[in-house]
């Protein structure tokens, strides 16, 4: 495989081919179908922070097939529940301003404002963002988010068509990866490797002549 500008390519002895289609997940380890609604409600994570208590609805709008595939209600019992739960995240990312995989925990999800804040979700499906999420020259996986408060105020709405590492948002990706790169190279190998490893991985010129034997050594 080799990357170049924001196409990847495979080569094949009769020619290759340009992944245009695919959506590399980089910000949050959530379901596809979630991903721009935990970017939503990071979003107005400062806005109710300190205000939960005073929450009457939060009204999420979706693509049909989230709603079909992540909506949920009722217990969830492990993990894998909790990141197929379109309320559970979003409600994980109006209580942090982001998520993580170890708010898929037991020890985590016990917070029994998860609960109150998904109770209070009414999912609701957008239209556009159907269509826009079938039509093959967007692919768009679109949510909005907003809040409305017992005195009758609310938060701006926020509405997002596309995640990072969408191909409409390319470019946003490419530093998050490498710092998600760095961060977990250094946490695994001493300083001096990792840093030899994201040198040799920075040169595309050096990295596409290498032999796979020694890319995987470098990883021993």
């Amino acid at each position: 495989m080799i990357f170049k500008g924001n196409e990847f390519k495979f080569q094949r002895p009769y020619g290759s081919y340009v992944m245009e289609q695919v959506l590399f997940k980089i910000s949050y380890p959530a379901e596809f179908h979630s991903q721009t609604a935990v970017e939503c409600a990071a979003q107005l994570h400062n806005e109710v922070k300190g205000r939960f208590d005073e929450i009457e609805k939060i009204v999420l709008h979706t693509q049909e097939p989230a709603i079909r595939i992540i909506s949920k209600t009722g217990p969830l019992n492990n993990p894998a529940d909790r990141d197929h739960c379109l309320q559970y995240i979003v409600a994980v990312g109006l209580l942090e301003g982001t998520l993580k995989a170890e708010h898929y925990e037991d020890d985590y999800a016990v917070n029994p404002i998860i609960d109150t804040l998904r109770n209070k979700m009414e999912v609701l499906e957008g239209e556009r963002f159907t269509k826009e999420y079938y039509d093959p020259d967007k692919r768009a996986i679109g949510n909005a988010i907003q809040v409305f408060f017992k005195d009758g105020s609310s938060t701006q709405k926020v509405e997002m068509d596309y995640p990072v590492g969408h191909r409409r948002r390319r470019e946003e990706g490419f530093p998050l990866i490498e710092a998600k790169a760095e961060e977990y190279l250094k946490d695994h190998y001493d300083a001096g490797h990792a840093d030899k490893i994201l040198s040799m991985m920075s040169d595309q010129n050096y990295l596409e002549d290498m032999k796979l034997t020694d890319f995987m050594a470098a990883l021993v």
